[in-house]
């Protein structure tokens, strides 16, 4: 037998304590009124229920304060479990499900929490009433109970609810020394739920406070680190390192459209370190890269399943939001958060938090693409200054002094003098050859970088030798050009950059070597290609700045490769050897 899911009255239904508008004598004449009139077990029990309620009322964190109100519940029934479901946002499940009185060994053994879409914790979310029942093992909407669940048959059920919504349900069950749940047991908890209502909708709006309060510093640190001058590439992984961060997830991915079409993965953050998700195409095909580059939002409950998905990468993830990066309605790229299998799915909070975050994240984007455009047409203006100058004033003038060499030479009779000013007009053909190869590299616009990945380097030495005052020495072994993928070749390249970006702005360097070997052998016996690019300059100081190597780790990491750094090449292993490694 079960008992009515509305319990019966009790047997003498105490007068209502004074209404919030009724104060001063009456409302103490009405309060004493009613203490009186209560039934003496309840009365006797009234100070436990106030102590209760003082219980549930300390803190205002929210996951504390459902255990607070589980374990309160639990000691004022004495019952031997309790457990607070946590209804969903589309209002059809359990979002959380906080349990007292199972030891954690009896949790881990029971596996999965419900889901709350069946049995009779499915039945009180469709239709949320009071529950008492002296059997719930036999009450016609209970499924059972999975291995090594403690056994339980008396239940007292009551709904929390919060602002005038059904938050979720408060669950008793296995009533200590036995028998089944009072009336008054009932009365108490109804009460203990009402105030948890108003306890939980203090820390739901305090968790959403702080939760604000959490994605806007995190749009703060994104706008201030993409324009403090990071790179392209750091700007974009420092987007998704706070994406990650912010929304719980797993992983962050930052995608922009490839030539081929499709969206590329070109920066993430994941919680195990790189991965190999660098370089990843999402192709064309997928309906969820239409509907993103169109501006709008995709979230995804489980990633898994999810048919719109076609890439293997989406298998191993659960719960996924993809977010465009769009300002003043341009698609810049699309930011990706996908949580682990089995997680809880983004609340229509964090969605909401998430979709600004984005915005400003693209905000800062096209703040910090504008501020780079300014900075590289400076540089080009530079570089054009720079290319004038060279080629009507020194290459000018070295010519006329070559011209006063040759008349020299011939008037010279001591072959010892003539030998002597042809050496010296030859280094200066030398000198002019290189000036001019200085100049085409000046003068040639990045659109026009040729794709041999040999070009490619000599390419980067010649406009590092601008900036360095001189130009640095370069060694290729092996087949550069055949052997070395278009990935690693677009990596490296980068690499070097950095590499030669810090000789520059750090090393004071007088000397530099660039080394290229397509036929390394990598540790674990795989082919692979090694840069090295060593400098005599002042070495790396005790808490300088690590940030370009690591980002050069991190790109050789993602590749399978590695990358370190140790002593230069000057006097006594001055300066600084940066040594950059990945597969074919």
């Amino acid at each position: 037998m079960h008992a009515p899911a509305v319990p019966e009255e009790l047997p003498e239904d105490p007068p209502p304590f004074p209404e919030r508008d009724v104060t001063g004598t009456a409302a103490a004449e009405q309060a004493a009124r009613s203490l009186q009139s209560l039934p003496e077990e309840l009365a006797a029990r009234l100070p436990q229920l106030l102590e209760a309620m003082v219980s549930v009322g300390s803190g205002l964190d929210l996951h504390s304060t459902l255990d607070r109100i589980a374990e309160t519940a639990a000691s004022l029934t004495g019952a031997r479990y309790a457990a607070i479901g946590v209804i969903n946002d589309k209002g059809d499940g359990l979002a959380d499900f906080i349990t007292y009185g199972i030891p954690q060994e009896h949790r881990e053994l029971i596996g999965a929490l419900p889901d709350g879409r069946s049995g009779l914790l499915g039945a009180l979310i469709k239709d949320p009433a009071t529950v008492r029942l002296d059997d719930l093992t036999q009450d016609p909407r209970s499924m059972g109970f999975p291995p090594h669940h403690p056994p339980m048959r008396t239940f007292l059920g009551v709904p929390i609810r919060v602002g005038g919504e059904v938050f979720g349900n408060l669950y008793l069950t296995e009533k200590r020394g036995g028998g089944s749940f009072s009336i008054y047991d009932l009365h108490m908890v109804k009460v203990l739920a009402t105030e948890a209502g108003i306890q939980i909708g203090n820390a739901r709006l305090y968790e959403a406070t702080r939760q604000r309060e959490r994605w806007i510093d995190g749009s703060v640190a994104v706008t201030t680190a993409l324009l403090s001058g990071a790179d392209a590439d750091e700007s974009l992984t420092v987007v998704a390192e706070q994406a990650r961060k912010l929304a719980n997830a797993s992983a962050a991915f930052v995608l922009l459209t490839a030539e081929e079409g499709g969206l590329e993965i070109v920066a993430e953050s994941t919680e195990s370190g790189p991965s190999s998700a660098l370089g990843l195409l999402v192709p064309p095909e997928s309906p969820v890269v239409d509907l993103v580059l169109s501006g709008e939002p995709v979230f995804i409950d489980d990633a898994a399943t999810d048919d719109r998905l076609i890439t293997e990468l989406a298998r191993a993830y659960g719960p996924t939001m993809f977010l465009p990066l769009e300002s003043g309605g341009r698609v810049l790229g699309v930011l990706a958060a996908p949580r682990v299998g089995g997680a809880q799915p983004y609340t229509e909070a964090e969605k909401t938090l998430a979709v600004q975050f984005a915005a400003q994240a693209a905000l800062a984007l096209m703040m910090a693409e504008a501020q780079r455009d300014r900075e590289r047409l400076a540089v080009f203006e530079d570089r054009d200054r720079i290319a004038r100058d060279l080629h009507d004033l020194v290459i000018q003038r070295l010519f006329a002094t070559g011209m006063m060499l040759e008349s020299a030479q011939r008037r010279s009779v001591v072959p010892e003098v003539q030998t002597g000013v042809g050496k010296a007009i030859d280094e200066l053909d030398v000198t002019i050859q290189e000036i001019r190869t200085a100049i085409f590299a000046l003068q040639q616009g990045p659109a026009e970088a040729p794709s041999g990945l040999r070009t490619r380097v000599l390419r980067e030495i010649n406009m590092a030798a601008v900036p360095l005052g001189f130009k640095p020495s370069h060694r290729f072994l092996g087949p550069v050009d055949t052997v070395v993928g278009e990935l690693t070749g677009k990596n490296l390249i980068a690499a070097l950059r950095e590499a030669l970006s810090n000789a520059f702005r750090h090393a004071q360097a007088g000397q530099i070597e660039v080394v290229v070997d397509a036929g390394a052998q990598l540790p674990d016996g795989r082919e692979g290609v090694r840069l090295t690019v060593a400098d005599d300059g002042v070495g790396i100081p005790e808490g300088g700045r690590r940030s370009g190597l690591k980002n050069l780790k991190r790109r050789a990491e993602s590749l399978g490769g590695d990358s370190w750094y140790g002593q230069g090449i000057g006097d006594d292993g001055a300066g600084t050897t940066v040594v950059w490694q990945a597969p074919h």
